[in-house]
């Protein structure tokens, strides 16, 4: 196994007089989806926050690519490569799609680079050349998140940090945006998630990462969680998905 391109290290965190992190140690892989699944207010979302710069810890390290990038502004981890995809959604309504990914390289001085950059983005998603002059506000919700995903490419990231991907999406949207995120590791890019939906995210993860109160309790593959009873008692709705369909679900091209 090669060697991570994130790390957490006994990660403490939280808002005001509470830590909602409570010691959280993890290491993502580079080019593979995380996900991260667990109860409401177990910190998912705040280990994000610590990774994008937009929450500091009170203790521990956060590293990427070697580099603690603890004192690094918001800005300073976006130059890096570190792109945080917020729950809500991000998009201009009023603005054309295609202008919305131009606004990716809103602080790029090379608008040939920023151009083909989007070009590039637009063929990975074509979703995105086929509603070109549409308002993104008329766009539905799976495919305002392709575009939001997209307009990540035009940063040339390493890392996509995604929040709640599928909320608020109808199955069919929601296979289409997993599918997605599963084509961003497969150019390379490390995504790391949080899904309360954790059956389709786990599907979708080469690895899955159990936070609960604070703590990463356990991570093994997303195959191997979607088949472990206990997390099926507690994440699944009691049901783990049977080692078949989950070999099914885990084979190239899902």
């Amino acid at each position: 196994m090669s060697e991570p391109i994130l790390v957490l290290r006994s990660v403490v965190a939280g808002y005001g007089a509470g830590d909602i992190l409570k010691g959280v140690d993890l290491e993502v892989q580079p080019a593979t989806v995380t996900c991260l699944i667990g109860p409401n207010g177990a910190g998912k979302s705040t280990v994000l926050k610590c990774v994008s710069g937009l929450l500091r810890p009170r203790q521990g390290s956060v590293t990427y690519r070697g580099d603690v990038i603890d004192p690094l502004s918001t800005r300073k981890r976006l130059s890096r490569g570190i792109v945080h995809v917020p729950q809500d959604r991000s998009l201009f309504p009023a603005m054309t799609v295609w202008d919305n990914l131009l606004m990716g390289g809103y602080a790029m001085k090379d608008q040939k680079e920023v151009r083909r950059r989007v070009e590039q983005a637009a063929d990975t998603f074509p979703i995105c050349r086929q509603r070109a002059h549409d308002h993104a506000g008329s766009l539905s919700g799976g495919e305002q998140k392709q575009v939001e995903l997209a307009r990540t490419l035009v940063l040339d990231p390493g890392l996509v940090l995604l929040d709640e991907p599928s909320i608020g999406l109808d199955p069919k949207s929601r296979t289409q945006v997993f599918a997605s995120i599963r084509g961003l590791a497969e150019q390379g890019i490390t995504v790391l998630l949080v899904e309360q939906n954790a059956r389709s995210g786990l599907a979708a993860s080469d690895i899955g990462a159990v936070l609960e109160t604070g703590i990463v309790r356990l991570v093994d593959s997303g195959a191997s969680l979607l088949t472990n009873p206990e997390v099926a008692r507690l994440y699944l709705g009691g049901h783990a998905t049977p080692a078949a369909a989950t070999a099914a679900t885990s084979a190239p091209g899902r």
